[in-house]
């Protein structure tokens, strides 16, 4: 079984984000970057979360806490 590609599907969904200088489908491209900006703060807010995990003594927790702090500092802003 083909493991699902999730960056296509919500590519998919949400459309295309990329404006083409044409009027008629800009608008809608513009609300579709409004939907995926959304959904990339909702998705950095959950690794944010997660990234307060990398004190913990539990090894687990911090192992996920670091990747996701490390994650954090490494995203190109």
């Amino acid at each position: 079984m083909e493991k699902i590609n999730i960056y296509g599907v919500v590519n998919k969904v949400i459309g295309n984000i990329n404006p083409a200088g044409d009027a008629s489908r800009d608008d809608i491209r513009l609300s579709n970057l409004v939907e995926m900006c959304e959904l990339v703060e909702l998705l950095v807010n959950d690794i944010r979360d997660v990234s307060k995990n990398k004190d913990r003594y539990e090894h687990s927790m911090k192992k996920s806490g670091e990747y996701a702090d490390n994650f954090l500092k490494n995203l190109e802003l």
